[in-house]
């Protein structure tokens, strides 16, 4: 990860919070603990994403970049709105590459990735009130409500980490006889200048609602 991306990242993150308590995060409820992971059940929120090519650290920069200038004003109101967490990052088709039917370590090469990395927008905004953005580059999408396993790590923000920690996961999903609806992402809470072993960094990716509820039973 380059001191310029670390730079970068800071900036944004710390022009908008005084306190890291008063950071707005997508609302949640537990509805299920394992060993290795929670699960949560998300209700719907807004996010600005972009795709950039390569994989999460050589994407990050430029995606910060263009994100972070739509929630600065460029947008048709010309409107700067707060930074929320987390800042959420994914890398498009990587489940389909790590035949996600039982656990595995798969990477791809950084020149064959596409990532998706998004901001939360703040819940005071819906879909018809949120400032629209001038790059085209930049999408508006509501997520739908869903049911994520999540497990929570700190450290430090590299590619290792993030593999370890998401194949952590994904083995005790396939443990837990639950099913993957979705791609591995990474969310990101914490400014870089915060401790390593302060960091908030979970790995999210969305389960079979059905075959949770026949665990749960």
């Amino acid at each position: 990860m380059t001191k310029k991306f670390l730079v970068t990242i800071g900036v944004i993150l710390l022009s908008f919070q005084t306190n890291v308590m008063a950071i707005e995060e997508p609302d949640y409820k537990v509805i299920d603990i394992y060993e290795d992971f929670e699960v949560r059940q998300y209700e719907p929120y807004l996010v600005a994403e972009v795709d950039v090519n390569g994989g999460m650290n050589r994407a990050g920069n430029k995606a910060f970049k263009i994100l972070a200038g739509y929630i600065f004003g460029d947008n048709e109101a010309s409107a700067k709105m707060r930074m929320t967490a987390p800042v959420e990052a994914t890398e498009i088709g990587q489940s389909e590459k790590m035949q996600m039917t039982a656990p595995v370590t798969a990477t791809l090469a950084d020149d064959d990735q596409k990532t998706t990395v998004a901001f939360v927008m703040e819940g005071k905004y819906t879909i018809e009130t949120l400032p629209m953005p001038n790059d085209e580059r930049v999408r508006i999408r509501e997520v739908p409500v869903r049911i994520m396993a999540v497990r929570r790590y700190s450290g430090r923000w590299t590619d290792a980490r993030y593999e370890q920690n998401r194949d952590i996961l994904l083995d005790a999903i396939y443990g837990a006889d639950l099913e993957v609806v979705g791609e591995p992402v990474l969310a990101r809470y914490n400014s870089p200048f915060s401790l390593p072993v302060l960091r908030r960094n979970e790995v999210m990716v969305e389960i079979s609602e059905s075959l949770l509820i026949a665990s749960i039973r």
